[in-house]
């Protein structure tokens, strides 16, 4: 029996008894020898490749309830040409064990995620090389300087193709103005096109061989075809001297020229598509002045630490993550959540990194420095969701995947029937070369990831992320949304209206409240803790902590008792008369016990938001139905929903109850978004078909969700939806425009109504046209 060694990372193990039970599980399966180490959290496996695959093992694991990591390659690619290169190199990097690929055409991109292990950085970066493309590993910034190299090596190639193509231009141009044809000699002309066709086209030909021996056919393979053809017809007239007969040498030449024109138009409009991530990425400043024994110094950024004291004077744009904890000053976070008022920070606050300083000085204590600040984490979220593929582009796929052997098969025909009916097999060469260059299917393959690209960055720009393209494009499409109340429709930031301590001692009742409260994140627990601290209120020591999603907190207090903080009915205490129009008046109201004992009541209140009734109203217009759920009291519920101009709405809303909203609004056919920012919400954002999430929410939340709206206001889920509808329909205009380019060029060069030349610019056009379309979004508000 032969046996494969492997080496798996684990994450998740919590003690030596996960490892454990993770290699009792291995050890079952067939041929399978494991040993789990819990401090190196890893497992080596000894396995029979005839009974066991890797990615059974990794499934193993997975069932066991620990996760094996994924690293991410973020890859440049050299030399794709069209959609077809794009899905040949997908194809050949899903056939790597562990691989999972995602390649962009428009962004010349690839997002390869792998399983250490079964699949490691230099196999990827081989298999890629194998395929006849040329990867470079890209840095967050979406390879900037990468584009701005490839499109100086551009224009070098196309000026000088240009310089050798234009004295074809010039006769060509002369003869259209009547005058003599034939100025040029034959041998002159064969001098000037051979090195276009074979020095500054020799890139076709290379493509177009990885291509066919990749077993696909690409752009590539009808450029080299067509105007090899030519170029071979033209070729054998001259030196065989047959004057008699026509030479086609314009024809190759300014079709590789003009081809190259376009590519040239491309890749300028492309790396526009691209602006929005080296918008984010320049305004990190490159130094910082940090505090060292007393005394202020410059430093790098990339030198910065954990801890560090950072000073920020009016005008600086902030270096790190961190927390103020020292001085005042308003900061611009347009940049991190499309709100371009200043936001004042003092001692306590939290601040990040690109956010500028435009009144006052701050030192900062920084918790993010580098790659760990939320710039750089919008910066992948943005790159990744620009690498991604909707499901609309499934379409441009299939049709890419067979489109260049059917253009062949039509090339040849049209040559066969031309020749046949009207005896000119050199006229009939010429109108096959003509259906060849006009078919290059570039303009479909940039339709789709071109308007994604533009889409997505303008997203950013305005503190909307995308998680993905899918997210993007099914933003569009939905028809109800449910949103949750607190910290949504509201300011989540409620404050104390109101205390009934059924023993008169008000102040304990909030102490007992609030100290119970201190492990909470929920934002009732910040305005009864923010009522300690203004009322002098000392906070007792917590030894235990339970949260009851959806009903309260629990806490242990040594020396006084346990406390709970919650919902009435979960204590089991009834509103007395005093109390009853508490919630009517749009307060949450919350009961306190000591021991299972009611201590009182506390109500308090979360004013609406001022843009959310503006909002509502606004999604209304847009046709998507508006649905409130809370887990608040009923009354209170009816009040902030008649406020708000909401006409339907759930009150008393556990976290399972929200996700069975979810799904009773998807099984009335619509296409529900859930918006929430609380861990109460997590399960409906994940069981909605888009989900998106409050920037300042919990983590739990945002990491469920599909869209991150990064300044907490209901007006920013409007736009994201407007946002997603311009992207599809731009999407839906490029598609359309590749297809009639398409159906009606192909059968006009078949008929010789285009001549190869013509044909050439019209091609490039056509790509140049897709392109500037889709960054025709960046002008949407």
């Amino acid at each position: 029996m032969t046996q494969s060694l492997l080496t798996l990372p684990v994450s998740g193990m919590s003690c030596a008894a996960c490892a454990a039970r993770i290699e009792k599980r291995l050890n079952r399966m067939d041929g399978v020898e494991a040993a789990v180490s819990f401090a190196n959290e890893s497992a080596q496996l000894r396995y029979d490749p005839d009974q066991t695959k890797p990615q059974q093992l990794v499934d193993a694991i997975v069932r066991c309830g620990f996760d094996v990591p994924r690293q991410t390659l973020e890859l440049g690619i050299g030399g794709m040409s069209c959609a077809a290169c794009a899905a040949r190199l997908e194809k050949a990097l899903g056939r790597l064990p562990g691989v999972e690929a995602s390649v962009n055409f428009a962004a010349e991109s690839a997002r390869v995620d792998f399983l250490p292990g079964l699949t490691d950085r230099d196999r990827v970066l081989d298999a890629v090389r194998k395929a006849g493309f040329e990867p470079s590993l890209r840095e967050d910034g979406g390879g900037e300087a990468e584009a701005a190299a490839r499109y100086r090596r551009e224009l070098a190639w196309f000026a000088a193709s240009a310089l050798l193509t234009l004295p074809f231009m010039v006769e060509m141009a002369a003869m259209f103005a009547g005058g003599h044809h034939g100025w040029l000699p034959r041998v002159w002309q064969l001098a000037l096109a051979t090195p276009v066709q074979f020095i500054i086209g020799w890139r076709f030909y290379r493509g177009a061989w990885q291509a066919l021996r990749g077993g696909v056919a690409n752009m590539d393979v009808l450029v080299a075809l067509g105007t090899s053809m030519a170029w071979l017809l033209s070729a054998a007239v001259t030196l065989l001297g047959l004057e008699d007969q026509h030479v086609y040498f314009e024809a190759s030449a300014a079709v590789i020229t003009l081809v190259l024109l376009g590519k040239l138009l491309e890749a300028r409009a492309k790396g526009k598509t691209s602006a929005a991530i080296a918008a984010l990425v320049k305004l990190a400043p490159k130094t910082a002045r940090v505090e060292r024994d007393g005394e202020l110094v410059e430093v790098a950024v990339d030198k910065l630490q954990r801890g560090d004291l950072v000073v920020v004077r009016h005008g600086d744009s902030l270096p790190v993550d961190g927390e103020v904890v020292d001085g005042q000053a308003w900061l611009d976070e347009s940049m991190l959540t499309g709100e371009s008022r200043p936001v004042a920070k003092q001692a306590g606050d939290k601040v990040y990194a690109a956010t500028r300083n435009q009144d006052g000085m701050l030192k900062v204590r920084a918790t993010g420095v580098g790659g760990d600040t939320q710039l750089a984490e919008i910066v992948r979220m943005v790159a990744a969701a620009q690498g991604s593929k909707a499901p609309i582009q499934r379409l441009a796929d299939s049709i890419s995947a067979i489109f260049v052997p059917a253009v062949s098969a039509v090339a040849l025909l049209t040559f066969a029937l031309t020749g046949w009916l009207y005896g000119d097999w050199a006229q009939a060469l010429i109108h096959a070369v003509a259906v060849l260059v006009i078919a290059c299917p570039c303009a479909l393959g940039l339709a789709t990831p071109t308007a994604v690209m533009v889409g997505v960055g303008n997203g950013a720009r305005r503190g909307i992320l995308f998680r993905n393209a899918a997210a993007l494009e099914q933003a569009g499409k939905v028809d109800v949304l449910l949103v949750d109340k607190t910290g949504t429709l509201t300011e989540g930031r409620p404050t104390l209206r109101h205390a009934l301590a059924l023993d008169g001692d008000e102040n304990r009742l909030i102490q007992l409240a609030a100290s119970a409260e201190a492990g909470s994140e929920h934002p009732l627990a910040h305005a009864l803790l923010q009522r300690a601290k203004e009322s002098a209120l000392p906070l007792l020591a917590c030894e235990r902590f339970r949260a009851d999603v959806g009903n309260g907190v629990e806490a242990a207090l040594p020396g006084v008792g346990t406390v709970k903080v919650g919902v009435p009915s979960w204590i089991g205490l009834a509103l007395p008369p005093e109390a009853a129009a508490w919630p009517l008046e749009g307060n949450t109201v919350v009961a306190v016990s000591l021991d299972d004992r009611p201590l009182g009541l506390l109500a308090l209140a979360d004013p609406l938001r001022g843009s959310s009734k503006g909002a509502v109203a606004a999604l209304r217009g847009l046709g998507v139905k508006v649905v409130m759920l809370t887990g608040d009291h009923e009354s209170t519920a009816r009040s902030i929903a008649a406020e708000a101009g909401i006409t339907e709405w759930r009150a008393g809303m556990k976290p399972q109850d929200k996700a069975d909203v979810v799904k009773y609004w998807q099984q009335q056919g619509s296409k529900v978004a859930m918006l929430g920012d609380g861990v109460n919400d997590a399960p409906a954002l994940a069981a909605a078909d888009v989900s998106l999430a409050m920037g300042a929410g919990s983590d739990v939340a945002i990491a469920a969700a599909d869209i991150t709206l990064m300044h907490g206001d209901l007006a920013h889920a409007v736009d994201a939806i407007r946002l997603s509808r311009a992207s599809l329909t731009k999407i839906r205009q490029n598609l359309a425009f590749a297809f009639v380019y398409n159906v009606l060029g192909i059968p006009l060069a078949a008929a010789g109504m285009l001549n190869p030349v013509i044909a050439g610019a019209a091609m490039a056009a056509s790509s140049v046209s897709v392109v500037s379309n889709s960054l025709l979004l960046r002008r949407w508000r």
